[in-house]
């Protein structure tokens, strides 16, 4: 795999920081935690030293003892049968949440060898995993991988033209540059809507087009996922209501008001038997959580309705196989953007928004006449995001939302072309990238 990651930036913008502390690179598995670390190690070092922790047993009784740096890296340095050399070495613990007490090492690291290069790759769902483990709070620095967003599966396809405008074009002069795109874009955007975003299968994908062979792919991390439900839940039962709500997803989606409901996973079932379970969703990386907030004002956290959300798988090509969708009736039409009710435009503006480093949120009026899709925090302002599948340009819910909060600039988000209005902004599905860039 030689793909383009946007994290590779920031990892090397760790490196050189004077402020540099251990590294804890996050993600659900089968984002590329492991190969972005290894890759990293081989472009920016003169070596990189890996304890696999899921794989070796002997790199866990490495911390069985002392955990003072100075004695760890003699021991990892007879290990692995190489030498450690400061500044030139990169020292990468994968799946650190499989040794908990690697995990609290990087405190140690922190203290008394901050001049060593250390990522600690894993999940937050080690650490509940392990109460009585102590995490080291203020000494690890924290990235998220997630699935590549759709404009890192343009840059790797080579639409090098797309990315750039989407990217760093002035946003007043996409009004122009989006029709010269718009075709492309939205055919590369219905690709990627059925791959998805991870890496080994858009890495297969662009190399050989072979959906089927992608597909087939999904549907074995899929059951990886559901072979991890068991492997570290504490109890089959717990075992089992991970894995119904897990596979709730689609139905959950799929409602016209997709507020999170119980009943969906079990008929009668209730929220204090699945809460942990959706917990060790959303730790373990797998699932997205998506508030309801009841006022579109600063802080949005202020506002969150603790009883009414929503959850969203990490990747649509994920979702589209959990669903079933089959891509020999949609990959020629736009269908797609309203197959399964446009869950999964939703679903990918979604994952656009996290990859970009936001935290969505939805709105739903008291009333339940209005909801609008998506509300975000950017550049000091409260955002809006209205979805849509279609063409249809109806935004009533954004009307509302505008005027009753006296919001100055909303998105909507469709097939159609991007034009910016006063109080709204089109911007097109594949070009949702830009999001961030926009301003009163």
């Amino acid at each position: 795999m030689a793909l383009q990651r946007a994290l590779m930036n920031d990892l090397i913008a760790w490196k050189s920081s004077p402020d540099r502390k251990p590294l804890l690179l996050r993600g659900a598995r089968q984002v590329g935690k492991t190969w972005i670390a290894t890759e990293f190690g081989r472009q920016e070092f003169g070596s990189v030293l890996r304890l696999d922790f899921m794989n070796d047993q002997s790199a866990s009784s490495l911390f069985e003892g002392s955990l003072n740096p100075a004695q760890l890296i003699r021991k990892m340095e007879v290990l692995a049968g190489q030498t450690v050399e400061t500044g030139r070495t990169l020292i990468v613990f994968d799946e650190v949440q499989e040794c908990p007490r690697a995990l609290t090492a990087l405190k140690y690291f922190c203290e008394d060898a901050r001049e060593q290069h250390i990522i600690a790759t894993g999940s937050t769902m080690g650490v509940a995993l392990h109460p009585g483990t102590s995490f080291p709070v203020g000494k690890v620095d924290m990235m998220t991988l997630h699935p590549l967003s759709f404009t890192e599966y343009l840059r790797n396809a080579g639409e090098t033209k797309i990315v750039d405008a989407i990217e760093t074009a002035a946003l007043d002069d996409l009004e122009w540059i989006s029709p010269l795109f718009s075709d492309m874009a939205t055919s590369l955007l219905r690709e990627y809507m059925l791959v998805g975003g991870m890496p080994e299968i858009v890495d297969r994908y662009l190399h050989d087009k072979d959906f089927t062979a992608a597909r087939q792919r999904q549907l074995e991390i899929l059951t990886a996922y559901d072979n991890d439900f068991s492997k570290h839940s504490d109890s089959p039962n717990t075992a089992e209501r991970t894995r119904r709500t897990w596979q709730s997803l689609p139905a959950q989606l799929a409602k016209e008001n997709r507020k999170f409901v119980y009943n969906l996973i079990r008929t009668g079932a209730r929220a204090r038997e699945y809460e942990f379970s959706l917990q060790w969703l959303t730790d373990y990386g797998i699932a997205h959580r998506v508030p309801c907030v009841n006022a579109m004002r600063k802080p949005l956290r202020a506002y969150e309705d603790a009883h009414a959300f929503k959850i969203y798988a990490l990747d649509v090509g994920l979702m589209g196989a959990m669903a079933g969708i089959d891509a020999s009736t949609v990959l020629s039409d736009d269908s797609l953007f309203t197959e399964f009710k446009g869950t999964l435009t939703e679903q990918y503006v979604c994952q656009q928004l996290i990859a970009q480093g936001f935290q969505p949120y939805y709105w739903a009026n008291p009333d339940g006449r209005a909801e609008v899709d998506f509300v975000i925090s950017s550049n000091g302002m409260i955002l809006p995001i209205e979805v849509k599948a279609e063409r249809n340009l109806r935004a009533k819910s954004l009307h509302v939302a505008v005027a009753k909060y006296d919001i100055p600039m909303s998105v909507r988000t469709s097939l159609a072309e991007y034009h910016r209005e006063d109080w709204l902004t089109n911007v097109p599905l594949w070009a949702i990238g830009c999001v961030n860039r926009i301003r009163q």
